[in-house]
């Protein structure tokens, strides 16, 4: 693992007067609405993460994340409330310390991306999923194959 810094969610900018909020973007949120994002599409990838600190960060059998530019990433609303947790050397895990949402997750081994999970968009439509990441760290419990997705091992986790 990289030894940098952890980067942090960039600070909320207004978005540019015209700037193209329907094809081009989404909007997403967390469940109380203190926090709300926007991403620029098309998404880098879009995947299910298997890996351990994903499932008990989610509280679930696995995450979807979305890979979003960091530089079409744009924070609206929220900075008073969105927690920080650093959960390895090189990433960390923002969520609201209102309701608790998961959100963002950041990390020095994927720079300029951040990842957004597809459940807190709130218009996931066209955005599926193309792969399972950390297949061999699933839930042994979830009872399921995982279908034809292509299944990859990451190198190391972030």
């Amino acid at each position: 693992m990289s030894e940098q810094s952890s980067p942090a969610v960039p600070a909320p900018s207004p978005a540019p007067a015209g700037e193209d909020k329907g094809e081009g973007s989404r909007t997403g949120g967390c469940l109380c609405g203190a926090v709300r994002y926007r991403i620029g599409l098309p998404p880098k990838w879009v995947a299910h993460c298997h890996c351990s600190m994903c499932r008990r960060a989610q509280g679930a059998g696995f995450v979807t994340w979305v890979g979003a530019a960091e530089d079409r990433f744009v924070l609206e609303s929220g900075t008073d409330v969105l927690g920080r947790y650093q959960s390895s050397p090189a990433a960390t895990r923002s969520f609201c310390s209102r309701c608790g949402s998961p959100l963002f997750f950041q990390s020095s081994r994927w720079p300029g991306e951040i990842h957004v999970t597809l459940a807190s968009l709130d218009d996931p439509s066209g955005l599926e999923p193309q792969a399972h990441a950390y297949w061999g760290s699933r839930a042994g419990w979830l009872g399921w194959d995982g279908g034809a997705m292509v299944k990859v091992e990451p190198e190391e986790r972030g």
